[in-house]
């Protein structure tokens, strides 16, 4: 396993990174511990997860699931960087209750303490901002920040699915206060969705932030998803439904599958190599439903993708250009 710094901070993490949506959901609890055991076997140390996960009903469940590990001993939370979430409107009895999400000092208090309830931990490694809150103001959220750091409860904290104009100002703001600010961005980056390379990857590199990729095979679309669906291994839905109902977006795949196909290559494990080439990536989140699914994903770290085939790539799907060339002159 290689390790890197999260970002600007001395932080060292794995260049990829377990992301655990999958836990509850779709997994049950038993083979959840076994992918987190495996990940940790391989030198995975960076585990992602958020108060909402488990959805519905069940919100805080995945949590629940990771806790349970941590339970279990032999050093798991010691060997473990942690990042949860918070944003998502946890309410008692799955009501959405006023004051029970976004970025309130009030709601920033309260899902800390729940988390780490439900995680069975005294303190969480990376605590990110799950989106975006146009109502509070920066300086309330970082001083919900700071006393929560002061108190031992947090490390760092991140944002996810942030624009590049609020990565820079949550940190110019955090600089005028003499806090840490933003170490890390979570946001939507692969193959085919390159629109971060305009904006938010600059402005985190900028910042001295780390960028984790969420999505890498963009829902598994980059995953070999044609190949599947001729061998019926594979029915699409949703928002994968819709992308290869477009031909042209259809044509994209089919000329990526048939490049990695003359080139011997698993789909899936270029996609996650790819974006380990890419500047500013510290790693992408796999959110494996089995072990053998993260077997596959650790793969990814062997490959050394040739000069010729990121060309290829770069061909295949083009990213938008440097800001603000990109648009302007």
């Amino acid at each position: 396993m290689e390790y890197t710094q999260l970002g600007r901070t001395g932080l060292k993490v794995s260049r990829l990174v377990l992301g655990t949506m999958n836990f509850g959901p779709q997994t049950d609890e038993t083979t959840s511990h076994a992918i987190m055991d495996t990940a940790l076997d391989a030198g995975l140390n960076y585990f992602d997860t958020a108060n909402v996960y488990g959805w519905g009903e069940n919100k805080g469940r995945t949590e629940e699931i990771v806790g349970s590990w941590f339970a279990l001993g032999e050093g798991r939370r010691d060997k473990t960087v942690l990042a949860t979430k918070v944003y998502g409107n946890m309410g008692p009895d799955g009501e959405a209750w006023p004051n029970h999400d976004k970025l309130s000092a009030l709601n920033i208090r309260r899902a800390v303490e729940g988390s780490l309830r439900r995680l069975g931990t005294d303190y969480i490694d990376v605590y990110q901002f799950h989106h975006i809150d146009r109502a509070t103001p920066f300086e309330e959220i970082w001083q919900a920040v700071d006393v929560l750091i002061q108190q031992g409860k947090i490390l760092y904290a991140g944002s996810s699915n942030f624009p590049g104009y609020k990565i820079a100002q949550a940190n110019e703001t955090a600089a005028r206060r003499g806090s840490v600010g933003l170490v890390s961005e979570q946001c939507l980056y692969n193959l085919f969705e390159r629109r971060a390379e305009m904006e938010v990857i600059p402005a985190a590199q900028e910042y001295g932030l780390g960028v984790i990729p969420w999505s890498p095979l963009h829902g598994g679309l980059l995953g070999g998803v044609l190949r599947k669906e001729a061998e019926g291994k594979r029915r699409t839905e949703g928002r994968a439904a819709a992308t290869l109902a477009d031909p042209a977006s259809r044509a994209k795949l089919q000329a990526y599958e048939d490049l990695l196909d003359k080139h011997g290559l698993e789909p899936a494990e270029v996609g996650l190599a790819w974006l380990l080439t890419r500047p500013g990536v510290t790693g992408p989140i796999v959110g494996p439903r089995t072990p053998e699914q993260l077997s596959g994903a650790l793969r990814a770290l062997e490959l050394d993708l040739s000069e010729e085939l990121l060309t290829a790539l770069d061909e295949i799907f083009p990213g938008p250009g440097p800001s603000p060339e990109a648009f302007a002159w």
